[in-house]
């Protein structure tokens, strides 16, 4: 049984959670307020140390839940029919060191707890960023990302660079090569957009902040171990890089002798004035999973076996390669729109992010200055997710994947509604609150659907 549905099965695990999320999110949000110093208050929260270090700090608490839905029958990776509520919460340390003229070495020490949803299982597109595979009950702290940073100024014109977290205030030159070495999650370098990327403070389905058809190499919580070399221009950047993959999947282990590889073109322009962006992906993975097709044959010649046995039997080096295209807008100063296609072969299982093989994305970020709001923000957007022949067919099997499995299956292609309103509490403390509509969850369409309604509070300092 892997570390994930181990945990899933423990007879505490609810009550657990809900009698120490709560007391932590609220020393969490105490916290960040004592360290703020409040609403009136403007001095830095951290002792000025020197220009070659940075120090920040984030924490975010989430809580989702819905009601009962329609459910015919109950797979081991599907949504309960009767509603839940969960919570998680995290807070991160960034740890930033300028080693010399463009060496830095950066460490993100980070707390978290709590799980998603039915344990972050029952859709493909998932609701909560912030929820891990990886979730816990007590909590847990993990060196998230230890990484070095060189950068190479090729001369020309230079641009500054203000403190931040993961960033060290300077200059440094706009044309560039960079080398980064280390545990990094890969979307802190690939399939960048402004207004949906990140969970803790956008859009927090995964099908959103992410081009979910790329079955990035991760761990549980996200993350893994490899380098990046990037060349910057003033209007373009083409980035390439190699990771560990898990050794299987749900696994929590990193390994070298198999890996993952993207390469990433960007270009940047104006429509009008206003900045935009278009980011074309390539990617192939090399990991330890087994073929949808070869598993249904064997199964056919013998019905008597299981299936998800069959898979895991049959594991070996296996291949999926895949692409995504992802852009980005401004329409005015408050205004951006975004999108996302992405696509992979669907062959063999999914090993490290989500049940995904082919999606779509779209959506529209509004800034409140027009209501006298200006550091609110409004987003709305929608995404269609699909699955491969083979896949669909594993899993009205009774195939099991990473995320989903019902135990049988009436294919529709999954449909994501996401609209949040961010309230600017104070200085960079935002509370969203947000709704999504999941129709077909989990490419189910005797399930569902289902409406997602979670509040988060979210502070950086």
């Amino acid at each position: 049984m892997s570390e994930r549905r181990a945990r899933r099965a423990h007879p505490c695990a609810m009550i657990a959670t809900r009698a120490f999320v709560r007391p932590i999110a609220l020393a969490c949000f105490v916290l960040v307020l004592v360290t703020s110093g409040g609403p009136a208050e403007s001095a830095d929260v951290w002792p000025s140390l020197s220009n070659d270090w940075s120090l920040h700090g984030q924490t975010t608490v989430i809580w989702q839940g819905y009601g009962p839905i329609y459910s015919p029958y109950q797979g081991p990776n599907s949504l309960s029919g009767g509603g839940e509520g969960r919570e998680t919460v995290t807070a991160t340390a960034f740890i930033g060191r300028r080693l010399w003229t463009g060496g830095e070495f950066y460490f993100n020490p980070e707390l978290a707890q709590g799980f998603g949803l039915a344990d972050t299982l029952g859709l493909g597109g998932f609701s909560n960023g912030e929820a891990e595979k990886a979730g816990t009950t007590f909590p847990k702290i993990r060196a998230q990302r230890y990484f070095f940073r060189q950068t190479f100024g090729l001369g020309g014109e230079v641009e500054t660079i203000n403190d931040g977290p993961n960033q060290i205030a300077g200059k440094r030159d706009i044309d560039r090569i960079t080398l980064t070495v280390g545990r990094f999650a890969i979307g802190d370098i690939f399939d960048a957009n402004t207004y949906a990327h990140d969970p803790r403070a956008d859009f927090m389905n995964w099908a959103l902040w992410s081009s979910a058809a790329y079955d990035y190499p991760a761990d549980l919580p996200g993350f893994t171990r490899g380098a990046v070399v990037e060349l910057n221009q003033k209007s373009w950047a083409l980035r390439a890089g190699v990771f560990q993959v898990p050794t299987a999947p749900d696994s929590d282990t990193l390994v070298f002798n198999t890996g993952g590889a993207v390469a990433e073109l960007e270009g940047r322009g104006s429509i009008n004035g206003q900045p935009g962006a278009v980011r074309f992906g390539a990617f192939l993975n090399r990991g330890n999973t087994g073929s949808y097709q070869q598993a249904l044959s064997i199964v056919s010649a013998n019905p008597a076996q299981n299936i998800n046995d069959v898979m895991a039997a049959i594991r070996g080096q296996h291949l999926k390669y895949g692409f995504y295209v992802n852009v980005e807008q401004a329409v005015t100063a408050d205004v951006g729109v975004f999108g996302r296609v992405s696509w992979n072969d669907g062959q063999n299982e999914i090993l490290s992010f989500t049940d995904i093989d082919r999606s779509l994305s779209s959506g529209v970020s509004l800034k409140g200055r027009i209501w006298n709001r200006p550091n609110d923000i409004i987003g709305l957007a929608a995404a269609i997710n699909g699955l491969s022949s083979a896949h669909k067919d594993f899993l009205a099997a009774g195939g099991l994947g990473l995320l989903i499995g019902d135990g049988a299956l009436n294919y529709g292609a999954e449909k994501i509604v996401e609209a949040y309103y961010a309230i600017n509490l104070y200085r960079a403390a935002m509370l969203t609150f947000d709704y999504q509509f999941v129709g077909n969850p989990a490419y189910n369409a005797d399930r569902g659907p289902v409406s997602i309604f979670a509040i988060r509070f979210h502070d950086e300092f």
